[in-house]
């Protein structure tokens, strides 16, 4: 016998593993994660062997007792998580059930390995984290559809080369955070479809060698249905490339936000008020309250893109099936899961405490000749070409920055000069409001196609937590 006699392998060894070799390799110290998924996938594999007339139903019953006293020593922070001696999730909670209830933990193994219990605990994994993930997007959404209805009509400018380009409703721009929050819930929902099938009973390559009824464990952790092909159950990490791919996209579409938000607070525009519970001050200079959460956000995002990089990169040359590399993939999903789980609760709160500042906002939308395209349009209604309007338009325009006027300041004699079209009833046609209305489109900003456009939103939002809801009440009855 050698001195790796509790190892789960070691009756084919003669030898000892080298020391540092042995703590190198190990992944517990990093997938003691998993325990709450692994005691779910041995508890319904537990069901799957006994159907299969390997346990009998008190062997059964001591074995759930046991993992579901493992389960509550973890979320008791009871459990010696140091320890030196599991190599993975999978030997400690076998060690663990062994001491809770004898021999009787050693039966649990039969029919199955551990390339298919960690594919099952990371398939539960991350469909948790999606589900999180989905919760906080949903709060975020409805923070973001509550400061739209609540900011009325007022104006804000929007940019395109982050040059002022024209005005908008802030409603409009809170609702196109709303739409990239969407599309990520969207994905992420995809992603949890396709994801949501068991590895069980695939063994460590080609199958388990018993005749197990798949579907009992795949009912009892509330996947659709079965994974259709042992090598590729086994060797599959899409899901969590995916995750992680998903994941990135949202860390993006944050990233823009706080950039967004950053700027907005600065004193050089003084579009919002940071809300001081989510902000810091310097230790040097006593007026400064920084941007904290905004900076945080979009500097953690970086590690969403990296963790992508990470997963493709280990997994592109692997062959089938199952290859050590495999182990790299799992600190990789923590660390997007961790990481979303830091920054998507606040995002709710933080959004929900934003202050704007509507006459900054309205003077720079009505200063910077915001409404020069309403002007051009306004030509276009008197029969002039837009292309030639727009040179019309552009020509007042540089008159005014000449002699320092915005174009609603300019005469109709002054206007004359630069085309006949131009009449006492542009000045109407060109105030902040009139600009506004007349991207009368549906999408556009105008006042009433945004108040469609929020009525949309919400019943989006709220069939969204319709399913979600249905969903959790699905997975209470398995």
């Amino acid at each position: 016998m050698t001195n790796d006699a509790n190892k789960m392998w070691s009756g084919r060894f003669r030898e000892p593993l080298n020391k540092d070799f042995e703590r190198w390799q190990r992944s517990f110290p990093f997938d003691w994660r998993l325990l709450p998924q692994e005691v779910a996938a041995s508890k319904a594999h537990a069901k799957a062997i006994a159907a299969a007339g390997i346990l009998s139903d008190d062997e059964v019953l001591s074995i759930t007792k046991g993992l579901d006293s493992l389960a509550a020593d973890f979320a008791a922070a009871r459990l010696d998580l140091a320890s030196e001696t599991p190599e993975d999730i999978h030997h400690f909670v076998e060690l663990e059930l062994k001491e809770r209830i004898g021999t009787t933990a050693l039966k649990l193994h039969t029919g199955r390995s551990r390339n298919e219990q960690i594919a099952t605990d990371l398939r539960l994994y991350v469909r948790e984290a999606i589900d999180c993930a989905i919760a906080d997007l949903t709060a975020w959404c409805a923070a973001l559809l509550q400061q739209a209805e609540a900011v009325g009509d007022h104006a804000m400018p929007s940019y395109t080369h982050l040059q002022r380009a024209e005005p908008v409703l802030v409603a409009h721009w809170l609702l196109a955070w709303f739409e990239m929050a969407m599309r990520d819930v969207s994905r992420l929902q995809d992603a949890r479809t396709r994801m949501n099938v068991c590895p069980l009973g695939s063994g460590p390559i080609a199958g388990a060698t018993l005749r197990l009824d798949r579907f009992v464990a795949a009912r009892e952790l509330g996947f659709d249905a079965p994974t259709t092909n042992s090598m590729d159950a086994t060797s599959d990490r899409d899901f969590a490339l995916e995750f992680a791919q998903a994941a990135s996209t949202i860390g993006i579409h944050l990233s823009r936000f706080a950039e967004e938000i950053t700027l907005h607070a600065s004193a050089e525009f003084g579009f919002v008020d940071l809300p001081e519970a989510f902000s810091t001050g310097s230790s040097a200079m006593p007026q400064k309250k920084n941007p904290d959460l905004t900076e945080l956000v979009r500097g953690k995002s970086g590690r969403l893109l990296g963790a992508v990089t990470t997963l493709g990169t280990i997994l592109k040359g692997l062959p089938l099936a199952y290859n050590k590399d495999m182990q790299e993939t799992q600190e990789a999903t923590f660390e997007v899961a961790e990481t979303l789980g830091g920054m998507l609760p606040l995002l709710a709160s933080f959004t929900a405490a934003l202050r704007f500042r509507y006459d900054q906002m309205e003077t720079a939308a009505q200063t910077g000749y915001l409404n020069a395209m309403a002007a051009a349009q306004y030509l276009v209604t008197k029969g002039v070409p837009f292309r030639t309007a727009h040179e019309k338009v552009g020509n007042a325009v540089r008159f005014g920055l000449e002699s320092g006027r915005e174009l609603d300041a300019l005469s109709p004699d002054e206007l004359h000069r630069f085309g006949e079209e131009f009449g006492p009833d542009l000045h109407e046609s060109i105030t902040l409001r009139a600009t506004i209305d007349c991207h009368d489109v549906l999408g556009g900003t105008a006042t009433h196609r945004v108040q469609e456009s929020l009525a949309a939103a919400n019943e989006r939002l709220n069939a969204i937590t319709r399913v979600a809801s249905q969903t959790e009440a699905d997975h209470a009855l398995v």
